[in-house]
C-alpha cells in the first residue's frame, strides 16, 4: 500500500512539473507573439485581397488552403531553420531581424508612396497581375502563401529572439510551435471573419425577421469597406513602426546605442510633462519616433530596390 502511495506521489509530482512546463511554454509563446504585432496585422490586412473576386462558396476553402500553407511555412520549414540558427549561429538573429525590419519598413513606406501616387500604384499592380497570372485560384493561393512565408519568417525570428538564450532546445521548439500555431489561428480566423462578414450582413439585410436585424445587416454591408480601409491603414502604420522598432532595438543589442538612447531620452522627457498618462505617452512617443526611422529607411530603400530590380530586368533581357 505504501508503495502504491509513493508511486502516486511520483506521478503527481511529474504531472505538476509537466503542467508547469506547459504553462511556461504557453506563457512564453503568448509573450513572444505580442512582439510580432506589425507582421501579424499586416498579414491579416494583406490576405483578404487574395480572396477578392471569387464566388462566396470558394472564399472559405481558399482561406483554408492559405492557412494550411502558412502552418507548413511556420512549423515544417521555418521552425527547424530557427532552431538550427539558435544552435550554430545565434549571432545571426539580430542581423536577420534587421533585414526583416528593413523589409517591413520598405513594404510599409512603399504602401504610403502608392497612396500618394495612385497612378504609379495602378500601373505597377497591373503589371504584377499580368505577370503573375493571378486569375486562377491556385495562383492566388500560391501568391498568398509566398507572401505569408516572408512575414512568417519575420514572425518566427522575432519569437526566437524573445525566448531566453539559456532555454533548452526542446523549450525553444515548443515555444516556436505554440506561437506559430496561435498566430496562424488568430490571423486566418480574422481573415475568415472579414471575408464572410459582408455575406453575413447581406443575408441579415435580406432575410432578417426583425427590422433591427435587417438594420444591423445593412450596417455591416456599409461598414465592411470602411473596416478594410482602416485595417490597411493600421497595418501599414504597424509595419513602418515595427520595422523601425526592430532596427533600433537590434542596433542597441549589437552595441550601437545612439538611436535607442536618443529616442528613450526624448520619450521619457516628454512623458514626464503629463504625469497622469506618463506610461502611455512614453510608449506613443517611442512608437512615433521608431516609425519615423522606419519611414526614413523605407524611403531610402524604395529607389535602391527599384534600381536593383531595373538592373536585374536588363540582365534578364
Amino acid at each position: 500500500m505504501s508503495g502504491l502511495i509513493a508511486l502516486l506521489d511520483d506521478v503527481a509530482a511529474i504531472a505538476k512539473v509537466a503542467s508547469a512546463s506547459v504553462d511556461d511554454v504557453v506563457g512564453q509563446a503568448v509573450k513572444a507573439s505580442t512582439k510580432t504585432a506589425g507582421a501579424v496585422i499586416d498579414d491579416a490586412a494583406v490576405t483578404p485581397k487574395y480572396v477578392h473576386g471569387f464566388k462566396p462558396e470558394r472564399e472559405l476553402p481558399i482561406v483554408w488552403k492559405i492557412t494550411k500553407g502558412s502552418l507548413f511555412n511556420k512549423l515544417v520549414l521555418l521552425l527547424p531553420a530557427a532552431l538550427l540558427l539558435s544552435i550554430f549561429a545565434p549571432w545571426l538573429v539580430y542581423p536577420l531581424l534587421m533585414i526583416g525590419g528593413c523589409y517591413l519598413a520598405y513594404e510599409g513606406t512603399e504602401k504610403v508612396w502608392h497612396a500618394i501616387s495612385p497612378k504609379h500604384h495602378d500601373q505597377a499592380d497591373a503589371i504584377k497581375e499580368k505577370a503573375a497570372g493571378k486569375t486562377m485560384e491556385d495562383d492566388k493561393v500560391k501568391g498568398a502563401i509566398q507572401t505569408d512565408f516572408i512575414l512568417s519568417a519575420e514572425i518566427m525570428t522575432i519569437v526566437l529572439s524573445a525566448v531566453p538564450a539559456e532555454e533548452s532546445l526542446i523549450m525553444k521548439a515548443a515555444v516556436l510551435a505554440v506561437a506559430g500555431l496561435l498566430i496562424t489561428i488568430v490571423v486566418y480566423g480574422a481573415v475568415a471573419l472579414i471575408v464572410k462578414a459582408d455575406d453575413v450582413g447581406l443575408s441579415l439585410a435580406k432575410n432578417g425577421r426583425l427590422g433591427a436585424t435587417r438594420a444591423v445587416g445593412r450596417f455591416i454591408v456599409r461598414a465592411m469597406p470602411i473596416l478594410m480601409h482602416v485595417l490597411i491603414v493600421v497595418g501599414t502604420a504597424a509595419m513602418i513602426w515595427v520595422g523601425g522598432s526592430i532596427l533600433v532595438h537590434s542596433l542597441h543589442e549589437l552595441g550601437v546605442h545612439g538611436p535607442y538612447d536618443f529616442i528613450h531620452h526624448i520619450a521619457v522627457n516628454l512623458s514626464q510633462m503629463v504625469v497622469q498618462f506618463q506610461g502611455a505617452l512614453e510608449w506613443f512617443v517611442t512608437a512615433f519616433l521608431d516609425g519615423l526611422i522606419g519611414l526614413a529607411v523605407g524611403a531610402v530603400l524604395i529607389p535602391l530596390v527599384g534600381f536593383v530590380m531595373g538592373l536585374l530586368g536588363k540582365k534578364a533581357h
